[in-house]
């Protein structure tokens, strides 16, 4: 019994671990803000990034990912800045070296 209830408990623990990103503050799940994340994802710079993609190559597919990450917020705050709106708090990433 006490495996079974082992395997379970790490099956429930796994599952937390990997719940994605937290949810939007309402303050920022406006009509203006959404339509500025859309821009960001499809922005020439992601794009560009996902182009060189190597789905085979793991170290390339974890660069990728973490550029892809920061040119996504670098053109939402673009985005939010050009249409005169708040900038969401925190500080920068860090950016592993």
């Amino acid at each position: 019994m006490r495996p079974i209830a082992l395997c379970a408990l790490l099956l429930l623990a796994g599952c937390g671990l990997f719940g994605g990103r937290p949810p939007i503050p309402p303050e920022e799940d406006t009509p203006q803000h959404r339509a500025c994340r859309e821009e960001a994802r499809n922005s020439d710079s992601v794009r560009a990034l996902d182009a060189q993609r190597n789905p085979s190559n793991a170290y390339n597919t974890e660069r990728l990912d973490r550029e892809v990450r920061l040119a996504e917020i670098r053109a939402y705050r673009d985005c939010l800045r050009r249409n005169g709106l708040a900038m969401p708090g925190g500080v920068e990433p860090v950016r592993p070296r």
